[in-house]
Formats: structure tokens, C-alpha cells, sequence
């Protein structure tokens, strides 16, 4: 054995501050090609990835890191040239590390592949989660044993709900804590995340982060070397690819679009694919933030400019400042990082904080856990036994539906679509028209930027599709009357959401009956269903036939690109 150590981080792991990188002489990274040969990936995924791991190399070379960089079809052609690159040195075995990368099985894949090349790999903690196995363990007290989590039909032995995980790390972590209790006296305040912005309110501009040469080259050779969905322009490109754009994406955020964040994080507006989201999921899921990094930024902000919830309304053009609240003279910071006199900065409702902190903290380190428990199984879970393909729509944007148009035509464009869309749109549609959820989440996988298979699995499968009842006690189906509550669209869409029947009805509308109906033999004792299914009761057998023809109506449209 070389006394020569060897870091292989992999393209999700782009963080030049993690602790193991002090533990040893050089670092490898491999830029495996095989899997964007096999499916048709977003071009804008394919070029961030990428970039990333281009710009992370250069990144890590100028910190004084010795760095290997090889590009090769698949890790295994990558680890046989890094092997016979140290042929005959004293560095022939190195002593190879990595940390454990998040999808199910792929660390033992990694170390069978050193072994069968006769090199040892030894897996390491994953520094870019906040908690660990061992967290999650205490939390789930007594741990589950050796049987499977799901069964073959989806349904979960044991059941997991965020709420009490969440409680449980804010405690552990003291993050928006005072003393033993929740800043403000509740542990969510999601009850005031649910309003729709006026319609002359317009929302703060994201940060665009202009590709340099190496972006650019990059992305000629993505175009050239590979077949893509999506946009393949650079136009709508605005991803940060380095860690110093990461930063100042995370210092964008809190600075201006964390105040209206809260309030409208449910909203979906027509034309606004962003609204004040943080966007930055992309670079938490490359490790270009460390999970800690986004939350005590947004802690931070709420203990030098936080206001009770619901205080500060965004869309009210006479208060948009501290001052108006009386609160103390925060203001923006210089280049030096010194406050710039006179230019205040708008309040931090407790509200936006603690949304943001239950969507990184709680929820992001939740799925990643139950994806750990749940598969392999989770990934097949079809418990409603699901089975039509996609409709075409979901890959071309042809539809008049206007809420459907829009977040797909947000996934075309930019490789994203924030997550109310992803639930109560795309997954939606998806659940009602009675698509296989796996063929679903490789959808998300494929067209996401910030897609991941540990990210997207318990979210698509699980959550948006009710193939197993892990983590939810009831799907998430919604007619177009949530749609309507939520954004603008049925505004301007030529489906009418106060009809459900005939033609020209809301789509969503018959396909949520018509979903119960198929379904309630599982889903009437399910959980909070009770108020749906004494709808359900209320119908006729002539309302009932309406409504099944409306459906299958809706159906034989979709999968034929008429809808």
C-alpha cells in the first residue's frame, strides 16, 4: 500500500471546503460520459454538470490541490487510466477514498470496481449532508430491522412524516431555536406561505451569472457530443458553475428575494418561472453550497432584519424598507463587506426563515434519509398500480392547458420549475392521467438541473405520484380548483375550471373525480381522504357517467397531443 492518499469526489460533491480534502496528497476526478449517452438529458443539466466539475478542477489546482482530471466513457475506463497512470511508482495502490455518494448503491458499485482492478476504495462520511445514519437512527428510535421498508406492492411497514423529523433537527441544530422552543412560539408557519401576489407586484430579478469561455466551450461540446431535450441556447443559461458564483447567488437571495419568499412560495404566476425563489438547489445538489451554508445565511438574516410573520407585505408598495417597520438600519453590504449607507434592506418576515429552513433542513435531509430506508423497492413503488406512458406534452409543451404549458415550458427553457409546479402540476397531471411512476421520475431526472436520483425518487415516486405511503398518509391530487386558488392560470386558459364535465371543461377536473373513483378501494380509508370521498358520495349514477366520459375524453387527448 502507497503511502500516497487519493480523494475521488464525484460530480455532486464540488465543494472545495470539505474537511477530507486536508486529509490527503491529491484528488481525482473523473468525468464519466456513458450515462448522457444513454437517454436524452436536459442540455442545460448536461452543461452545468459539467462546467462545474471543469471550473472545480481549476478551482482546486489555484488552492494548491494536486488534482487529477480524466474525462472517460465510464468510471471504471477512468479508474483503469488513473491505475496505469501510476504503473511502477511508489503510488502504484493507492490508498483511495470517497465519500459515499447518496444514490442507492452506488458506493459499493464504486468499490467493486477498484477491487476488480485490484485497488482498494474506502467510502467516507458524505460532508454535504447536514445529518448523518446515525441522526437519523436516534430520531427513528427503535431503527427499523432487516426486513424490506416497502413491500412489492409499495405499501410502507413503517411510516415516516417530516413534521416530527424536522422538530427534531431544529432542535438538535438550535436553528431558529430560543432555548427549547421554536423562534415565534410555532414550529411552521406554513399557513401564511399560501397567498398570490397582486397583480402589479413584480418579483425581485435573479442573479445571472454570464458564461465565461470555459461555460462556453463546454456547451458547444454538450450540443456536439450528445443528444439533448430541451433548450439547447445558452440565452436562458444563468446557473452558477463555481463556487464563488454559488456565494453570491446564496448573498443574492437573502439579500433581496427572501423577504417576498415566504409569502408567495406557493404562488404560480403566468410568465414568471422564478418568482422570489432562492434557485439554489442546483448548487446545494453539486456541493457548490454546503448544506449548513444556505440555512445559517438565512438564520442570519432573520436575527438582523426579522419581523413576526405575515409583518411584511411584499406586494404593498408603501413598505419596503426596515424603517417602515421601525426596525434596526440593516443595509446592503459593499464589495468589502461593509454596510453602504442609506440603502436599507427589506424586512425578513419569520415566515419566509422558517419556510426556507423546512424546505433545506427538514425536508431535503428527510428525503434523502427515506430514500436510504426505502429502496431498492422505492424506485418501483407503484402502489396504485399506475401504468400509461407520459403523455406527449410532457416533452414537447404542446398543450392549451395553461398551468401544464407553463411549467413545462419552464422545464424546456431552463432545466427547472419550483416545487409547487413540480407537485401540483407536473406531478399532478401525472397522477390523475395515471402515469407509471417511474417513467415519471426519470422524466424529472433527465429535464431537472438540480435532478439527482436520491432527490427526485422518494419526491416523484413517493410523494407526487402515491406509488408507496412512506412518507405521506394521502396523494397529493388536487382538481383545477387548487390551481385556481394558487395562481393566475385558469385566468387565461381556455378550459373552464368551474366546469367539470363536456367539453371544454378544466382537464383537471373530471380526472380527479374519475381518480378517486378508480382508486377508492385504497384510498378511502387513506389518511385525511375522508372529505374527498363524501364528495364522492354525493355524486349521482348520471354524474358519475359524465364524469367517466369526460375523463376517458381527457385521456385519449392527452396521450394523442391534443389536449
Amino acid at each position: 500500500m502507497s503511502d500516497r492518499s487519493t480523494l475521488w469526489l464525484l460530480g455532486d460533491q464540488l465543494n472545495p471546503t470539505l474537511d477530507a480534502l486536508d486529509e490527503v496528497d491529491e484528488v481525482l476526478l473523473i468525468e464519466a460520459h456513458g450515462f448522457a449517452d444513454r437517454r436524452p438529458y436536459h442540455a442545460h443539466k448536461l452543461t452545468l454538470v459539467f462546467a462545474a466539475m471543469r471550473h472545480f478542477r481549476d478551482d482546486l489546482r489555484d488552492r494548491g490541490h494536486d488534482v487529477t482530471y480524466l474525462e472517460a466513457a465510464s468510471f471504471g475506463d477512468g479508474l483503469d487510466a488513473f491505475l496505469a497512470g501510476r504503473g511502477g511508482t511508489e503510488a502504484a495502490d493507492p490508498d483511495l477514498r470517497v465519500m459515499r455518494p447518496a444514490s442507492h448503491g452506488a458506493g459499493e458499485r464504486l468499490r467493486a470496481l477498484a477491487g476488480e482492478r485490484g485497488a482498494s476504495l474506502t467510502l467516507i462520511d458524505n460532508e454535504l449532508f447536514w445529518t448523518t445514519p446515525d441522526d437519523w437512527r436516534e430520531w427513528a428510535d427503535p431503527p427499523r430491522g432487516d426486513e424490506p421498508l416497502l413491500g412489492e406492492d409499495g405499501a410502507a411497514a413503517r411510516r415516516y412524516r417530516q413534521e416530527g423529523w424536522y422538530r427534531h433537527v431544529r432542535r438538535e441544530t438550535g436553528v431558529l431555536m430560543d432555548g427549547d422552543e421554536p423562534v415565534g412560539g410555532e414550529w411552521n408557519f406554513d399557513d401564511r406561505n399560501r397567498e398570490t401576489p397582486p397583480v402589479d407586484w413584480s418579483p425581485p430579478s435573479p442573479p445571472r451569472y454570464e458564461p465565461d469561455d470555459l461555460t462556453r466551450e463546454t456547451h458547444a461540446w454538450v450540443r456536439d457530443r450528445f443528444d439533448t431535450w430541451g433548450d439547447d441556447g445558452l440565452e436562458e443559461f444563468a446557473w452558477p458553475v463555481t463556487r464563488a458564483e454559488a456565494l453570491d447567488a446564496l448573498d443574492d437571495f437573502v439579500r433581496d428575494r427572501l423577504p417576498s419568499f415566504g409569502r408567495y412560495q406557493d404562488a404560480m404566476v403566468t410568465g414568471e418561472p422564478f418568482l422570489s425563489h432562492s434557485l439554489l438547489s442546483p448548487a446545494i445538489n453539486l456541493g457548490l453550497l454546503g448544506p449548513r451554508e444556505p440555512v445559517l445565511a438565512v438564520e442570519a438574516a432573520y436575527a438582523d432584519r426579522g419581523v413576526e410573520p405575515g409583518a411584511y407585505d411584499p406586494g404593498r408598495g408603501d413598505a419596503t424598507t426596515l424603517d417602515a417597520f421601525g426596525g434596526s438600519d440593516a443595509s446592503e453590504s459593499d464589495a468589502d463587506g461593509e454596510r453602504a449607507p442609506g440603502d436599507a434592506l427589506a424586512p425578513v418576515p419569520l415566515n419566509a426563515a422558517e419556510g426556507f429552513v423546512r424546505q433545506v433542513l427538514g425536508w431535503r435531509e428527510f428525503v434523502r434519509h427515506v430514500y436510504r430506508e426505502a429502496m431498492p423497492r422505492l424506485a418501483g413503488a407503484n402502489r396504485l398500480d399506475q401504468q400509461r406512458e407520459l403523455p406527449p406534452a410532457y416533452w414537447d409543451g404542446d398543450t392549451e392547458m395553461t398551468c401544464l404549458s407553463e411549467a413545462v415550458g419552464h422545464v424546456r427553457e431552463f432545466g427547472y420549475a419550483h416545487h409547487i409546479e413540480r407537485l401540483m402540476v407536473l406531478s399532478n397531471f401525472a397522477l390523475l392521467y395515471g402515469a407509471d411512476p417511474a417513467e415519471l421520475n426519470e422524466w424529472f431526472h433527465l429535464g431537472f438541473v438540480d435532478a439527482y436520483h436520491w432527490v427526485t425518487t422518494p419526491n416523484v415516486v413517493a410523494m407526487g405520484s402515491f406509488g408507496t405511503d412512506v412518507l405521506s398518509s394521502k396523494p397529493y391530487a388536487a382538481s383545477g380548483n387548487y390551481v385556481n386558488r394558487m395562481s393566475d392560470h385558469c385566468a387565461s386558459c381556455p378550459y373552464a375550471v368551474s366546469r367539470t364535465t363536456g367539453e371544454g371543461a378544466c382537464p383537471l377536473n373530471a380526472l380527479y373525480w374519475d381518480f378517486l373513483r378508480e382508486h377508492e378501494e385504497t384510498l378511502r380509508g387513506t389518511g385525511r381522504m375522508g372529505l374527498a370521498y363524501s364528495h364522492v358520495d354525493d355524486k349521482d349514477d348520471a354524474e358519475w357517467t359524465a364524469i367517466r366520459e369526460r375523463a376517458e375524453d381527457v385521456r385519449e387527448q392527452a396521450r394523442d397531443g391534443a389536449l
